[in-house]
């Protein structure tokens, strides 16, 4: 058995890097791993409300800092004084654009850390509006364009428990013990959470002090929408005694700005969210489920008038998860996007459930995986939206409604991926060996792909696993496509855009039939033969490792894998990852001590005596979701089994390993180096 060590193994991924062309290189070249410093994309497009001006942001690389960043520019509706606001070192992020569109605020920061700043667009005049000890979340015009609602943190003392007495004067002694009361007391990306409680504050828009407007023990992290005439905020908010256990329940409320009350408007069991105002101050429109212990809630939307009456559901039958409602300007239709079978639609409803389909290719809110997720806005008879194919990142396109043309507003990658030639990426859909479900796949062929050839095939699979992957550009995929693999990626059962059933069938049952899913997809492109079946290959993410440990537990049919930043046995991920009581709550159903059983046999840990497949391990070390013992419980059980295994800890790395443009960069040499080491060897 081969023993790879640190070196050999760095020695692997950095060749692999190092594999793209020179600068100044021929038109004609693949897209490589130095080209993902050279991406650019869109997000957070926003219109004034007569619809004829709009903001945006522009992410970059930043190669010396190795970050991502983001800049401030604007436009006219029909993509003339096309020019930038913001820009510079520091990112700009959380734009709102004002009612009237003469300014924008926006998060960048100070000497202190994030701060409201605004920006006048026709003088290019700043002003920065706080400076506070904690960021401000959330920015939300007022109608009149004269005040600014917004969330922070407000601190509280942490407890204790000790009765310490005082150090002498000059003495050094050691910091104080940290106590830790919390259910929820950490997060993914950001680390211990800090003492304290998220609340709501109003700032006048021509600078002053901010008023705090919510009060309580409570965490107030919903959107925030005011009443047409400025007079109130509507909000959403867990207020209930139980909401560290409980922590999807969630309710609208209204805080008159005057006297401070605070009336609940709704009251079931379940979240009801993102709450937005019609134009003339009538009706409120959001998303919603009741909670029935599942996995999965399709987010649902409801109507009602501002004074919580009238309550409805519009599209009952439509059996998708609608996001991110917004009324139209002149309160008619109401505005929502939605996943329909790995496409994102934008669309539109009238208060009679009439709908619309506008758009059906958002997307770009992830550039290394092809996840869902979009940005939009409307304004007049205006909208705007992040626009995703799978040959380039987001860019923005606008629409009018009543018109079927639309236009394409930006082209930042043009200069770029004009001169790559990408991988091909074309739909496939097969049944599935366990009962016969239509399952949908894509495929993602080298370039220059010949089909008369035979190639290796790479099996990538989704997180989530509540997600869904879709024809959208993936810088990681683009990467393995080019460096000569046959790329195969599946929404197998617990997919979202299918259905609330769909995404079920894996409630208190994964990874389940997921397996079968996905081994049906990888017979079904062998069967289409240009796949060499001795060069089989996987890897996946979060569920997605998951996943790949589970198949590698229960087939040999792989050469080599590549697990990152898994959950290997669930009763100690339950027990250890950021978001215990969801976890445990609608995952299970049951605590690891009162079904210990259900617990293992849907552990990958279980299956570990049948592995012999070399598998890689590869997550980061700051990790809270699927924290870093995991791996560490997989690697010592690997190698106890005597298989080939080696582990990859990513310094500084939460769960989002490849948020960094080198993380995403090592990320994909570590796959590629790890299964060319177990490539069959070439027969002359």
């Amino acid at each position: 058995m081969r023993e790879p060590t640190n070196g050999c193994l760095w020695a692997i991924v950095l060749a692999v890097a190092l594999l793209a062309p020179p600068a100044g290189a021929a038109s004609a070249e693949p897209f490589s791993a130095g080209d993902v410093f050279q991406l650019a994309w869109a997000t957070s497009p926003q219109l004034d409300r007569e619809g004829r001006r709009l903001v945006y942001l522009r992410h970059s690389m930043d190669m010396m800092r190795d970050q991502p960043q983001a800049s401030l520019w604007r436009m006219n509706i029909d993509g003339s004084e096309h020019r930038p606001v913001v820009t510079g070192p520091d990112s700009v992020s959380s734009p709102a654009l004002s009612p009237a569109g003469d300014r924008v605020a926006y998060l960048r920061r100070d000497d202190t850390g994030l701060q409201l700043f605004v920006s006048w667009l026709d003088s290019a005049q700043t002003a920065q509006l706080t400076r506070l000890p904690w960021a401000p979340q959330g920015l939300t015009w007022s109608p009149d364009g004269e005040w600014l609602a917004f969330r922070m943190l407000v601190p509280a003392p942490a407890p204790v428990v000790e009765d310490m007495p005082a150090a002498p004067t000059g003495a050094q002694w050691a910091a104080a013990p940290v106590v830790v009361d919390r259910t929820v007391y950490r997060a993914d990306g950001s680390g211990s959470k800090p003492h304290g409680f998220e609340q709501v504050f109003v700032l006048p828009a021509a600078g002053g002090s901010p008023r705090q407007v919510t009060h309580g023990d409570f965490n107030h992290t919903g959107a925030v929408a005011w009443a047409a005439d400025g007079s109130a905020l509507y909000l959403s908010a867990n207020r209930h005694a139980d909401w560290a256990m409980d922590t999807q329940n969630s309710e609208l409320y209204r805080v008159d700005l005057q006297s401070g009350v605070m009336t609940p408007l709704t009251d079931r069991q379940g979240p009801d969210k993102d709450v937005t105002v019609s134009p003339d101050g009538r009706w409120l429109a959001w998303t919603g489920w009741d909670d029935k212990g599942m996995g999965y809630h399709r987010d649902r939307l409801y109507v009602m008038s501002v004074a919580g009456e009238q309550r409805r559901e519009l599209l009952p039958d439509l059996d998708r998860s609608i996001e991110h409602p917004q009324w139209s300007a002149d309160g008619k239709p109401i505005f929502f996007y939605y996943d329909d079978r790995g496409d994102t639609h934008l669309a539109m409803t009238d208060l009679k459930g009439r709908m619309r389909i506008l758009a059906r290719d958002l997307g770009g809110k992830q550039l290394g995986r092809p996840y869902a997720g979009a940005d939009y806005a409307v304004g007049g008879d205006h909208f705007v939206y992040t626009a995703v194919t799978p040959q380039a990142p987001a860019e923005l396109k606008a629409g009018r409604v009543g018109s079927e043309r639309g236009s394409t507003l930006t082209t930042l990658n043009s200069n770029l991926l004009g001169y790559r030639t990408l991988g091909e990426v074309r739909e496939l859909t097969y049944p599935s060996s366990f009962d016969g479900r239509e399952i949908q796949a894509w495929v993602v062929t080298p370039p220059d792909f010949d089909p008369q050839k035979r190639y290796p095939l790479l099996l990538e699979i989704h997180g989530g696993p509540f997600a869904n992957y879709g024809p959208r550009f993936a810088a990681e995929l683009q990467l393995f496509a080019a460096a000569g693999y046959v790329v195969l990626y599946v929404n197998p059962r617990g997919s979202t855009s299918y259905g609330e059933e769909f995404a079920n069938l894996i409630h208190h049952n994964y990874p389940g039939e997921d397996y079968d899913d996905l081994m049906s997809g990888v017979d079904a492109v062998i069967a289409e033969g240009y796949v060499d079946p001795q060069r089989l290959y996987v890897t996946g993410g979060s569920g997605g490792g998951t996943l790949t440990a589970w198949i590698v537990g229960k087939t040999q049919r792989f050469r080599a894998a590549v697990v990152a930043k898994p959950v290997i046995n669930w009763a100690s991920f339950v027990l250890t990852a950021d978001q215990s009581p969801v976890f445990a709550r609608y995952w299970f159903g049951d605590m690891p001590w009162e079904n210990p059983e259900a617990y293992w046999r849907r552990s990958p840990l279980s299956l570990v005596g049948n592995v012999t497949t070399p598998t890689l391990l590869l997550t980061g070390e700051e990790d809270l979701r699927t924290p870093m013992s995991e791996t560490e419980q997989y690697y010592q059980a690997l190698k106890l089994s005597g298989v080939e295994t080696a582990m990859v800890r990513v310094p500084g790395a939460s769960h989002s390993i490849a948020r960094r443009p080198s993380q995403l960069i090592a990320k994909v040499a570590a796959i590629l180096g790890w299964f060319e080491r177990y490539a069959p060897t070439p027969v002359d």
